[in-house]
C-alpha cells in the first residue's frame, strides 16, 4: 500500500515537472522567438453543419470540459464528415473565462440531444497556421499568429477557430499532433502561405 501511494505521488511530481518544463520552454520561445516564425495562409472558411456542445468555460477547466464535451459528441455522431474543432471566445484568453463551442462536422443538420445541438458555423475569413506537437506550447503559436495578423491584416471580433487535424483523439504521441488555428480577419485577398 505504501509503495502504491509513493508511486502515485512520484507520478504526480513527474507530471508537474513535465508541465513546468513545457511552460519554461514556452516562455523562452516568447522571449526569444525562433527566426523562422510560422507560415500563415489567408483563407475563406465556408459555413457548414456541425453537431456541437457550447458553454462558458474558465481557462483552468477548458481541457476537462473539452474532454467531456467530445465524449458526448462521439456518443451521438457516428460518422463525422471531418476533424473535430472548436471556437474559442477571445475573453477566454484575455479574461480567463469565455464561451467555447466544440464540434464535429456533419453532412446534415442533427437533432438536439442533451448538451449536443445542431448548428451551422458561419463563413469566415481567417488567417490560418498549424501548431505542431503538444498543446503545452500552443500559446507561442497563437502569439506568432497574432503578431502576423497585427502586421498584415485587420483582425475582427469573433472567436478563434481550432481544427484538430491530428490530436489526442487520433494518437497519444503529442509530437504527431497538428492543430490548425484560424484567426478571424477582415476581407482577405491574395491568399497564400506567408511566413511571419
Amino acid at each position: 500500500m505504501r509503495a502504491h501511494l509513493v508511486g502515485e505521488h512520484l507520478q504526480r511530481l513527474q507530471d508537474q515537472l513535465s508541465r513546468t518544463q513545457a511552460a519554461v520552454a514556452s516562455l523562452r520561445r516568447l522571449l526569444r522567438p525562433e527566426p523562422a516564425g510560422v507560415a500563415v495562409e489567408l483563407r475563406h472558411a465556408p459555413g457548414w453543419h456541425v453537431a456541437a456542445v457550447r458553454g462558458p468555460v474558465t481557462h483552468e477547466e477548458v481541457l476537462s470540459w473539452y474532454a467531456g464535451a467530445m465524449a458526448e459528441l462521439d456518443a451521438v455522431i457516428d460518422a463525422p464528415t471531418g476533424p473535430a474543432g472548436g471556437l474559442y471566445d477571445n475573453a477566454l484568453f484575455s479574461e480567463g473565462r469565455g464561451d467555447v463551442l466544440v464540434y464535429l462536422p456533419v453532412a446534415a443538420p442533427v437533432r438536439d440531444l442533451g448538451r449536443v445541438h445542431g448548428t451551422e458555423l458561419p463563413p469566415a475569413e481567417l488567417a490560418v497556421t498549424v501548431h505542431p506537437g503538444s498543446h503545452d506550447t500552443i500559446d507561442v503559436t497563437y502569439g506568432e499568429l497574432g503578431r502576423w495578423v497585427a502586421g498584415h491584416a485587420l483582425a475582427v471580433a469573433g472567436p478563434v477557430r481550432e481544427t484538430y487535424l491530428v490530436g489526442p483523439r487520433d494518437t497519444p504521441v503529442a509530437e504527431e499532433w497538428r492543430t490548425e488555428i484560424g484567426w478571424p480577419v477582415f476581407q482577405v485577398a491574395g491568399a497564400g502561405p506567408r511566413p511571419v
